[in-house]
């Protein structure tokens, strides 16, 4: 009995004196003015070490860190110290004991002395705080949603979770700090009402505080581009507490602001005074390339003459310093304030001996309408040529095409000079196509190559090389070399055919929004692989099991998508007609880029077309008669020479200008470019004898009564004849086989009753055809069948 007590007691005092020396550690750790000192105590104490100590050292490392100016920092030498290496195994080791704040705290303190976002240590301790989600304080969620939003996970389950505990909590929520971090972490994730809910949530709480920290507008502000919504309202209430706290502001926040300012399309002449007046009065003081830049881009264009040619002489100094992003920053904003410099172009070019970055400002400079091109230029892209990938020889001959088509060319030889290297960058571009031997890398480097200079000179090559590299396709490529091929609008059996069988082997593994895309290249080529059922029907089934990682304007286009092949599954066309699906369309519509919300309308309007005619079971109402005639109505396009010169044809052909009709609209709005009756002895009948009005030969689109029309009895025995024209861009790259919207456009206008003739342009501009006698007899005998 005495000896256990003796025992006990020895135990007692061993305990008490380990917690006081280790609360005597951590207290010596919170005490460290210096990296070093904390790298000291680790290395001294790594056995005392546990994980309260470990989180404690890496948060006041980043601590240090936080208080030094940005260019004073030293995250570099904090990273590759080998205590520091100590501190993330240890803490590594012990994460599972840590507490729920303390594994938040961890990961933000390493995201900030820029550890790599997936480090070891950064991936076990975002694991752990998922784990513990549920169960995190308001303060330590939005420090891990920023996290996550610092390390790009945009799109991860775990933001959807997030944003579902915000959804839950929100009115709890009394923190603006808080709400903001959170509202940009999610941003990316959320529904229309949940980001109106959030909307008025931040108002609320900006109201009701009386001071608000400028970078908790800022966040607002950053929500708002990220949504892509323009509410004024609330950008107000954020500029009036940036002018508030103008004298806080740096560069940093004021070139941020400015240029949020301007994706939200708002702008405030008081702003614009006070960051004058703040920036003019520190202007000497921004003297490294990356403060400078962002000064030249706030400061530049709202600046008089003085202080533009001091801005302008500052950049000729410097230009050798500035990165290919802080260049292009300059040449934009040049671009702004109507700034032709060319010794400052001549510098950038002078200072950059890095191809990509050379390209990139050769880019930019061909943006430039006016500018006048010089032969240092020409001499610089030459120079770089044999160390240009792909992208970056595109860009230089797409800047040489443009510049002699716009006479920018004006030195003496300058034809010969652009002439020569032109031929030199087609040569490097076949030489680099060649030696490629990895397709992943191939595809990598033809990520961002588009235009007429590769598609003329390197399409081909390109896709030699690809069916030579064919057996290299996997489930893992099989996305980009699918928007390669749409890019070119090459139709290659050996390489479609390829990732057809691809795609069917290892439907699981593909992401629905991948095979998206595999198939809209399909659908567009108009291309059915051998096992053609089968390889739709695993898409499909792939498709309408996952609809819910598509927004709802996706589901328009992926219907559309599928109609365009001949595919109309229930499940899909069902929920896009339906009235909450179109009301929620509607709303997102609003928040969509121009181009992109224009895309959506136009294919809703082709996939209600679509399901009206080819699907009737579905009992789909055609509901886009007033949308089709706003289009048509805002549409004014005057008749080309060609169809004048046809019309003309069908006239002597049909005996009369009262037996054809020219850019006709038919039910359903299909636009087609001649319209004939023929009777059941294939004669021509008058459209007047049947109460039609012709319509203007000038070019004026028939609008009126056009469901009347269409529903109108022929005699019996009677055909409408549709005459088409198709051009170049109704078929596959060198290729004769029809693309996806042309052979739809013929099989609805055969359900509308229509023989339907195309006539392909290498046959109608072929030497067979050249004088005036032949195209009569073509066409004759296209009009009565007889081919």
């Amino acid at each position: 009995m005495l000896c256990l007590r003796q025992v006990c007691l020895f135990t007692l005092r061993h305990y008490q004196a380990r917690t006081l020396s280790s609360d005597l550690l951590l207290s010596q750790i919170n005490s460290c003015t210096h990296e070093d000192e904390v790298f000291s105590l680790v290395g001294r104490n790594k056995a005392r070490l546990s994980e309260k100590h470990v989180g404690i050292a890496l948060n006041v490392l980043w601590q240090l860190q936080k208080k030094r100016p940005l260019l004073l920092r030293t995250s570099d030498y904090i990273r590759n110290h080998s205590q520091f290496l100590t501190l993330c195994i240890l803490a590594e080791n012990k994460v599972e004991h840590m507490e729920d704040e303390a594994i938040v705290d961890t990961l933000y303190s390493i995201l900030r002395l820029n550890v790599e976002d997936h480090d070891s240590l950064a991936e076990v301790l975002v694991t752990e705080a998922w784990k513990r989600l549920e169960r995190l304080s308001l303060p330590a969620l939005s420090k891990f949603a920023l996290c996550l939003y610092k390390q790009r996970r945009h799109f991860s389950p775990v933001i959807g979770q997030i944003a579902h505990i915000v959804d839950m909590k929100l009115d709890s929520i009394q923190d603006i700090r808080i709400l903001s971090v959170l509202m940009i972490s999610i941003s990316d994730v959320i529904s229309q009402s949940f980001r109106d809910r959030l909307l008025h949530k931040a108002e609320q709480l900006l109201e009701e505080k009386n001071e608000v920290h400028f970078n908790y507008a800022k966040r607002i502000l950053q929500f708002l581009q990220n949504v892509k919504l323009r509410y004024h309202p609330l950008v107000e209430k954020c500029n009036k507490i940036f002018l508030k706290s103008a004298a806080h502001l740096d560069i940093h926040s004021v070139s941020l602001i400015f240029g949020l300012y301007e994706q939200l399309g708002f702008d405030s002449a008081e702003f614009r005074l006070v960051a004058k007046q703040l920036l003019s009065e520190t202007i000497d003081d921004y003297y490294d390339p990356e403060t400078f830049s962002k000064l030249f881009f706030t400061l530049g264009p709202m600046s008089g003459s003085e202080v533009r040619e001091r801005l302008i002489m500052t950049a000729v100094r410097m230009a050798e310093e500035f990165s290919s992003h802080q260049v292009l920053v300059i040449l934009k904003t040049m671009q702004k304030m109507k700034c032709r410099n060319s010794h400052l172009l001549k510098n950038f070019l002078k200072s950059n001996v890095i191809p990509a970055d050379t390209a990139a400002i050769i880019h930019v400079l061909a943006m430039l309408p006016s500018f006048q091109v010089e032969e240092i230029v020409v001499n610089k892209a030459a120079a770089v040529v044999p160390q240009c990938r792909l992208h970056h020889l595109n860009c230089i001959a797409t800047a040489l095409i443009k510049w002699n088509h716009r006479d920018q060319l004006q030195w003496q030889n300058s034809s010969e000079l652009c002439g020569n290297l032109l031929q030199k960058l087609n040569d490097y571009g076949f030489q680099r196509l060649q030696k490629a031997d990895n397709l992943n890398l191939l595809l990598e480097e033809l990520t961002h190559v588009n235009g007429g200079w590769f598609e003329e000179v390197l399409g081909e090559e390109t896709m030699a090389m690809c069916q030579r590299l064919i057996d290299q396709i996997t489930w893992a490529n099989v996305l980009p070399l699918s928007f390669l091929l749409i890019k070119t609008n090459h139709r290659c059996p050996s390489l479609l055919d390829k990732i057809a069988s691809v795609a069917v082997e290892n439907i699981d593994k593909i992401h629905p929004f991948e095979i998206y895309f595999i198939l809209f290249l399909f659908s567009a080529l108009n291309y059915g692989p051998p096992a053609n059922e089968e390889f739709f029907e695993s898409c499909i089934q792939r498709l309408t099991s996952n609809l819910s990682f598509f927004e709802t304007h996706y589901l328009v286009l992926l219907g559309h998508v599928l109609a365009v092949a001949g595919y109309f599954p229930p499940v899909l066309i069902k929920r896009i007609f339906n009235v909450s699906f179109l009301s929620k369309l509607d709303a997102e519509l609003e928040v969509l880029p121009d181009t992109l919300k224009q895309r959506v309308r136009l294919h809703l309007m082709k996939l209600n077309r679509a399901v009206c005619l080819e699907c009737p079971e579905f009992h789909i109402p055609w509901f886009h008669e007033r949308f089709c005639q706003r289009v048509f109505c805002n549409s004014s396009s005057r008749i080309n020479p060609l169809r004048r010169h046809v019309h003309r044809m069908l006239t002597e052909i049909l005996g009369g200008s009262n037996y054809a009709r020219i850019s006709v609209l038919t039910p359903y709005y299909y636009e087609i470019d001649f319209e004939c009756i023929l009777d059941e002895n294939k004669k021509p009948l008058s459209y007047m004898a049947q109460n039609i009005p012709l319509d203007n030969v000038e070019g004026i689109h028939l609008r009126r009564d056009i469901k009347d029309e269409g529903r109108k009895a022929l005699p019996p025995g009677a055909q409408k004849i549709a005459l088409e024209f198709l051009d170049s861009k109704a078929f596959s790259k060198n290729s004769r086989h029809l693309k996806g919207e042309p052979a739809v456009k013929k099989r609805h206008l055969e359900m509308l009753g229509y023989r339907v003739v195309q006539i392909p342009h290498f046959e109608w501009n072929s030497m067979v055809l050249s004088a005036k006698g032949e195209q009569l007899e073509y066409l004759r005998k296209h009009l009565y069948g007889m081919q």
